[in-house]
């Protein structure tokens, strides 16, 4: 649907959870994210035709970040635009590049913290990647598409979730297109159930990501995983993101005062049941626990203790 003037929402659905990209249209287009590997046949390229439109015209598509449901998409819109110019920020570009690496990187992680995906969503991640296709135009935050007289979006950086997570701001309808880049409580089913925790890798950028969008106040929020927001919506989602951020930060210390010393299994098990509990892909609460573990660290209050896995002591 067209959410507001030359803002196309396209809808469909991942696993248990709901899935959108975004469509930008004046007189040039600019897709943002292309979903897993068979979004684009299933959906993307059906939409541009149901509006009238061509792969051809297709001007930009837009990675926000390097996660598989957010760039899978890029070798199958290539090849029905051959034309377009694949963009993203210079900090995730290496991923969406080179899928070993984001798979040892990104996803590979968490084996050597005893927290590893199952078998069978390792191999979904492996085939909703498709081939590897190098970004063209790489961006730092800051720029400026004009796709037509009525149309501008500025590029906004919107790290935490990924470095080199953005997302873009459309200044006439005061629409912030978000992505992931706040994820509230936690990710949802279609019931509206949360399932998934919210990953984020940095806290204090990820602080600074919810921030930057509160100061924004937008009109219309809109995301990947989550339904549209309007004014009022968006804006407790934003504060739901940032209390997230402070109940993890307590459960994390909690758990390390109480039990002395912690690992990522055993701080997954002290704090899910009271940040979710999260049933679906679980594990990545790894991710948001290790960043807040990592803060205790910081200031003098936890050390590391052992490397990989990883154990953190607490040391007040």
């Amino acid at each position: 649907m067209e959410v507001v003037p030359g803002i196309h929402r396209i809808e469909s659905v991942l696993g248990p959870r709901p899935f959108s990209q975004y469509l930008l249209y004046g007189e040039r287009g600019l897709l943002v994210d292309t979903g897993v590997a068979e979004t684009p046949g299933d959906v993307i390229l059906p939409y541009l035709d149901s509006v009238g439109l061509h792969p051809s015209d297709l001007d930009f598509v837009l990675n926000t970040h390097a996660d598989v449901d957010h760039f899978g998409g890029n070798n199958a819109i290539r090849d029905a635009a051959s034309g377009v110019v694949l963009c993203a920020h210079t900090a995730d570009t290496a991923w969406i590049e080179e899928r070993s690496r984001i798979l040892q990187e990104r996803y590979g992680w968490y084996a050597g913290e005893d927290v590893d995906y199952p078998p069978e969503v390792k191999d979904w991640l492996r085939g909703a990647m498709g081939p590897d296709v190098p970004i063209d135009l790489r961006l730092v935050g800051g720029e400026t598409f004009r796709l037509g007289p009525d149309l501008e979006v500025e590029v906004l950086h919107m790290p935490g979730h990924s470095p080199g997570h953005v997302g873009l701001w459309e200044p006439r309808s005061e629409t912030a297109i978000i992505t992931d880049a706040a994820l509230g409580a936690g990710l949802l089913d279609m019931e509206g159930r949360v399932i998934s925790p919210p990953p984020y890798f940095d806290v204090a950028a990820y602080e600074g990501t919810v921030s930057l969008l509160r100061s924004l106040s937008p009109r219309l929020l809109l995301t990947t995983h989550y339904g549209v927001m309007e004014e009022q919506e968006a804006a407790r989602f934003l504060e739901e993101s940032a209390a997230f951020v402070e109940r993890a930060r307590r459960a994390v210390s909690e758990a390390l005062v109480e039990n002395g010393e912690l690992g990522l299994y055993g701080l997954l098990e002290a704090t899910n049941p009271t940040l979710g509990p999260f049933t679906v892909m679980e594990n990545e609460l790894a991710g948001t626990l290790r960043a807040h573990a990592r803060e205790l660290v910081a200031v003098g209050r936890a050390e590391e203790a052992q490397e990989c896995p990883t154990i953190w002591r607490y040391t007040g």
